[in-house]
């Protein structure tokens, strides 16, 4: 009888101990330390400054989820330029930043990245419509002979191909370095058949080429796009914030957890971003 009556009253404690987080989870105390968020002013659906001039984004959504879970903390939003964003988070002028960037060993440097991302970015082909029969994915494009157009060594999209070559020795993209290029080269040389895809962002080849108003939709007749996989982006965390990252990371899994995070990203993006990330 001790032992159940124990584990009774250890029942009604934790029980009211949810209760607690879940009411306070949504105040702030009136000592909570104020984190000064940077995003980036211009990315839509990422982050963004409406024309009211309001932080708006799939990132700054997550965030106001996560700061409502954490009463120790008060968000304060700030749209930026990305400069601003990297040097601002760097020099601790904002505790953290979001522009849906992924993550790279000289980022790793230079700001704490979290255990948990914050979001995805879709990337895949942008080839010939007239392919279409041919190409589902990378490995068949690899198998089709495709030859993309090519990447700069230092642009996160290389090291994706190059990873994927590695992985498919017997069936390698053919890929070659390069220096920046003019977008709209990209595309012309894929309909030109100089190359067969453009290892393309999809929120890019959206915003370029398929929505109506975009500035190459004249090219959406002859081009088509399939995704590769999930990038996952990142907040980044200024170097002496491991405190703050940690309490992220408790946030963000809850989210996670409780289906927000697959909410959010099918209000801003249409789908579940999160379904893409392979590994």
């Amino acid at each position: 009888m001790k032992k159940i009556a124990g584990n009774i009253v250890f029942g009604l404690v934790a029980v009211a101990a949810l209760g607690l987080f879940a009411s306070c989870s949504g105040k702030k105390s009136s000592g909570a330390r104020k984190i000064q968020v940077a995003h980036t002013n211009y990315y839509v659906p990422y982050d963004f400054v409406d024309e009211k001039g309001n932080s708006e984004g799939f990132e700054v959504a997550v965030l106001r989820e996560i700061d409502a879970l954490l009463p120790q903390y008060e968000f304060i939003f700030h749209g930026v330029s990305d400069d601003e964003l990297l040097i601002g988070v760097q020099t601790g002028k904002y505790q953290v930043g979001t522009k849906g960037v992924w993550k790279t060993e000289e980022r790793k440097t230079k700001y704490i990245f979290p255990e948990n991302p914050i979001g995805a970015s879709i990337i895949g082909i942008t080839f010939r419509k007239a392919d279409e029969d041919k190409i589902k994915d990378l490995e068949s494009f690899a198998s089709f002979g495709g030859k993309l157009v090519p990447i700069a060594p230092q642009n996160a999209q290389y090291n994706v191909v190059v990873e994927y070559n590695n992985a498919h020795p017997d069936n390698q993209v053919k890929l070659l370095p390069s220096e920046s290029f003019v977008l709209s080269d990209a595309y012309s040389w894929v309909l030109e058949g100089r190359y067969d895809g453009f290892f393309d962002i999809k929120l890019a080849y959206e915003n370029n080429i398929k929505n109506e108003d975009a500035p190459y939709h004249k090219f959406a007749k002859d081009l088509a796009y399939v995704p590769h996989k999930g990038i996952p982006t990142w907040p980044l965390f200024n170097k002496g914030e491991q405190e703050f990252a940690d309490a992220y990371d408790g946030a963000i899994k809850i989210l996670k957890e409780n289906g927000k995070l697959s909410e959010l990203s099918n209000k801003y993006f249409g789908e579940d971003v999160f379904t893409f990330i392979t590994d």
